[in-house]
């Protein structure tokens, strides 16, 4: 068998949803994928999220795949740009955010702040110490609820939880969080 029956034979089978051939598809195509979306981000973190997100529409949506010129190869890389263009909206999205609190919370100025101080660094590892002793499920959530920018019902389907438990752990994380640092001063006292 040479190499483009093997190719063919292993598209069909990902479309029909053998798992054998989701995983030679992703052996595959990992590397293009990974590559394209590294070039397009520049950061490998976010390059390796789009690649699990790619690989996971693509298994999702492997009814809607219809072999043509270029054949799964270029399917994946159509999904590639268009989970590229979500994460750069995304990443947008943050910072115009990230600039709108600052600027609401500190004064027009507040772009040119200087590193925080040492109340700010306090405030951060308390924080970060609470959300630590939540359950895992509820620091996944509110990780990719904050970090990650995504809805309830993205992360419902990014971790393929139900949507009424995502927003269950979110509630209860966030109810919890309040409980812990409601007694506990986050500003040095001066």
């Amino acid at each position: 068998m040479d190499e483009v029956e093997r190719g063919e034979r292993v598209a069909a089978g990902f479309a029909a949803g053998d798992e054998a051939s989701l995983e030679a598809v992703h052996q595959r195509w990992r590397p293009l994928v990974h590559a394209l979306a590294l070039r397009a981000l520049g950061d490998d973190r976010e390059a390796e999220d789009v690649t699990q997100q790619v690989f996971l529409a693509a298994w999702r949506g492997r009814g809607g795949y219809r072999p043509g010129p270029g054949g799964l190869g270029a399917w994946l890389t159509g999904i590639t740009r268009h989970k590229v263009a979500d994460a750069l909206e995304a990443r947008t999205r943050r910072a115009r955010a990230a600039a709108a609190a600052a600027t609401a919370a500190l004064g027009p100025g507040a772009l040119q702040r200087p590193a925080p101080g040492p109340e700010q660094v306090v405030e951060r590892v308390v924080v970060l110490g609470e959300l630590a002793r939540l359950p895992r499920a509820q620091q996944r959530v509110i990780g990719l609820a904050f970090y990650g920018d995504l809805t309830q019902a993205e992360i419902a389907e990014r971790t393929g939880m139900p949507l009424g438990t995502v927003k269950s752990h979110m509630r209860r994380a966030l109810h919890g969080l309040r409980r812990s640092l409601e007694g506990r001063p986050l500003q040095a006292t001066r």
